[in-house]
């Protein structure tokens, strides 16, 4: 059995050159090879291509990368939650490309595989897919996404063996096993090595083939930034939000696998209970999602895809974000219940450029609007100014084109029966002349 070089983080730092290709696993801080990272910080290196969901929190990890201005591209799926890189990219400092979530993590598994790339059906019809490549297959519009490689890959396991095999802890797989894959040097931070033999085969994620070096790296507290603790996690609650959340779980059924936008839907995992018999995923890599645990963090909880601490149902299962995609995309999940900036008239989603604010965050949106079974989008009826949110047609920026199936706010329900928006309730208080008042779009009524 070969044996993997231990180096240190410094070591590490050292393999990257200036003009590479970097890719960095984690999401948000989790999984995040935060000390290989800070050490590369403290080179030289520059004009590097940083490839990963986020570049990290304002100093920490990539952010300190981005801080210092070694970062001249970067290529991921959601950027909005640094400030200091929205600043970036707006300045011109730092050059962005945005993929959906899911596209990325499968990018990088076929970079890793070989190929050159696929045709997936998410982004199309969207911004981010204007200058791609698309085709009909099977009926379906498909949109091409190039495979994607690096000269180095940074990635975070919590256990290794001294010939490379790794093993990943909870929610911390996320990019790390398909980035292990799809470089031509690939550097392990590993919060355990262990001697051969001491890692059950049947455990192992990522095989030692893939891995070059090790660095052995505690992770703290503070290496985690925001997903610290649960306390940092508040969520905003009020009686119109909970009539909201209480008629979309009225949508799920014992059995269902379902998925929770970040906001509004996110509220809906609190009311549910295991008689409801209904299964949470969160794109970042879970199955079997319970509530927010009472204390603790990231040290002692996976995360959810708001990067907020949750615990595991009896049952649940840990996997990585391209594993997590295929499942959105193939049909696996019955339910998404999104949050929405505007849903027209031909069941059109935008919910993911906020008005005057820099494209920098689509995260898995698109994925989970076009893949799901069915979308139910839960939002306030109007914009904080009094803009009514469901239009003729959508202005905004398109996260899925006919993908809605139910529109949820404090005011009303929504369908689309043979295509046509439909008022089919109204929530408790309100009238008719209300609703018509605050909607733009045209739409029949079905009161039962």
């Amino acid at each position: 059995m070969k044996q993997v070089a231990q180096i240190t983080a410094q070591q590490a730092a050292a393999l990257v050159k200036t003009g590479d290709v970097l890719m960095a696993g984690g999401f948000g801080m989790t999984g995040n090879p935060v000390h290989l990272l800070n050490a590369l910080a403290e080179t030289d290196t520059r004009d590097l291509t940083y490839i990963g969901n986020n570049v990290g929190e304002p100093g920490l990890g990539g952010g300190r990368l981005l801080r210092n201005g070694q970062i001249r591209k970067a290529i991921g799926s959601f950027f909005t939650s640094n400030p200091e890189a929205v600043e970036a990219a707006q300045t011109g400092r730092m050059e962005v490309q945005l993929l959906p979530q899911g596209s990325l993590s499968e990018a990088i598994r076929a970079g890793g595989a070989g190929i050159g790339g696929f045709y997936t059906p998410t982004a199309y019809g969207t911004v981010i897919a204007k200058d791609s490549d698309t085709r009909i297959i099977d009926g379906r519009e498909m949109v091409f996404v190039p495979a994607l490689r690096a000269n180095v890959a940074f990635i975070r396991a919590w256990r290794g063996d001294t010939a490379g095999n790794l093993v990943y802890r909870m929610t911390e797989q996320n990019f790390n096993k398909a980035m292990a894959t799809a470089a031509d040097i690939v550097v392990a931070e590993v919060e355990h090595i262990v001697p051969v033999g001491e890692l059950d085969p049947n455990e192992i994620h990522t095989p030692g083939s893939y891995v070059d070096y090790l660095v052995q790296a505690h992770t703290t507290l503070e290496d985690l930034g925001s997903s610290a603790s649960v306390e940092g996690s508040g969520k905003k609650v009020s009686e119109s939000r909970m009539n909201m959340v209480r008629r979309a779980l009225a949508e799920l059924h014992p059995g269902d696998v379902a998925n929770l936008g970040i906001g509004i839907p996110t509220l809906v995992a609190d009311l549910i209970t295991p008689e409801h018999g209904i299964i949470l995923h969160t794109e970042n890599g879970m199955l079997g999602v319970g509530p927010a645990p009472t204390d603790g963090g990231a040290m002692d909880y996976p995360v959810n895809a708001g990067k907020i601490p949750v615990t595991a149902l009896p049952g649940s299962s840990y996997f990585d974000s391209a594993d997590s995609f295929a499942m959105i995309r193939g049909g696996h999940i019955d339910v998404a219940i999104m949050g929405g900036l505007q849903v027209d008239e031909a069941a059109n989603l935008a919910n993911w450029a906020v008005p005057g604010k820099p494209l920098l965050g689509v995260g898995g949106a698109m994925d989970l609007a076009s893949g799901a079974q069915r979308l139910i989008i839960t939002m306030t009826h109007t914009s904080p100014d009094g803009t009514a949110k469901i239009v003729p047609s959508c202005t905004l920026p398109l996260t899925a084109i006919g993908a809605v199936d139910m529109v949820i706010t404090e005011l009303a329900v929504f369908t689309y029966p043979e295509g046509k928006l439909t008022l089919s309730e109204l929530m408790p208080g309100v009238t008719l002349e209300e609703v018509q008042a605050k909607t733009t779009a045209s739409f029949a009524v079905a009161l039962g």
